[in-house]
């Protein structure tokens, strides 16, 4: 078989990979997860030539969800063209001829790992979340039976213990990515790996959110307008990556959430961790207000429109 023919998109598979009772049944499942906000549906992750824990469960839902009117967006902790992001959008529009974009605002479905992209989405577009751990409560409760009576129940007093004994601690909340999250007043949910700084574009965003982990076969989503609340106490509000100060080298604005890099001086630069937003910041294609963030006299961070 010649280089050719291997590149060609294979006709000997289903559209899109997966077949049509897979699709029908991811389909299912997050039809019911976006009518249960924040529970978690159980599936049947099938096989992908992928290895599971590299994004298997994103990629289920984005194949079960794709056409070829789609225009799919790929990031890996903002990147698009980190390997992963880039592997697993070759394989996305080889298997269903979909178009691909770097621009958040014209993509129909963007799947991500470890991050929400800067600009506010809209209700045309759906955002996938890789999910390594769906479980908020295994720090907790280990036994998964036991967990899900818990949810069942309501009974979340030992998360509430787990950030008091923080506070008592350490003076604040100390968890970072993944920072659990009140769905609907009803379900704790995982928001995935995602840094505290994105927790609050979940809550009355415009767009649906469907967070998928294929290792452990287990879905769930957060339909637009819906309420979600990082876990906080009355008296010690929630708050974010406290990057005050912080300069894009490669743009000059702030309030946005950077990566750090480390220099051989022992000095740092800071750069916008979302490269297709950046990329529209320097050929000035792009508001720099768009989903700002900023400061309260107290010096809580908080984003634009999270107020309860």
């Amino acid at each position: 078989m010649s280089l050719k023919e291997l590149a060609h998109p294979a006709s000997d598979y289903s559209y899109a990979f997966l077949d049509a009772y897979a699709k029908r049944e991811l389909r299912r499942r997050i039809l019911k997860g976006i009518a249960l906000p924040g529970a978690q549906i159980p599936y049947a992750s099938r096989e992908l030539p992928i290895a599971r824990g590299w994004g298997t469960g994103g990629l289920q839902a984005t194949l079960s969800l794709i056409s070829p009117h789609d225009t799919v967006k790929v990031i890996d902790q903002g990147a698009d063209d980190s390997v992963n992001a880039a592997n697993l959008r070759r394989f996305i529009t080889r298997m269903s001829d979909a178009k691909t974009t770097t621009d958040t605002l014209q993509a129909t479905l963007i799947q991500s790992r470890h991050r929400i992209p800067e600009e506010i989405l809209t209700e045309k577009q759906v955002l996938i979340l890789q999910v390594p751990d769906p479980e908020p409560l295994r720090r907790v409760q280990s036994d998964m039976a036991k967990s899900r009576e818990m949810h069942a129940d309501r009974d979340y007093g030992q998360m509430w213990l787990v950030l008091y004994e923080q506070l008592v601690r350490f003076g604040d909340y100390v968890q970072g990515a993944s920072y659990p999250v009140m769905v609907h007043n009803r379900y704790i949910m995982s928001p995935s790996p995602v840094p505290r700084w994105d927790n609050p574009k979940l809550h009355q965003a415009q767009h649906l959110t469907i967070l998928s982990a294929g290792r452990e076969k287990r879905l769930y989503a957060v339909p637009p307008y819906t309420n979600v609340y990082p876990l906080e106490f009355d008296d010690v509000p929630f708050r974010v990556e406290n990057q005050r100060g912080w300069v894009c080298v490669r743009t000059g604005i702030q309030n946005k959430f950077m990566n750090e890099i480390p220099q051989a001086d022992g000095s740092s630069i800071f750069e916008v961790s979302d490269t297709g937003y950046v990329s529209k910041l320097i050929q000035r294609d792009a508001n720099p207000a768009t989903g700002t963030t900023y400061f309260d006299d107290e010096g809580s961070f908080y984003h634009d429109g999270y107020l309860k």
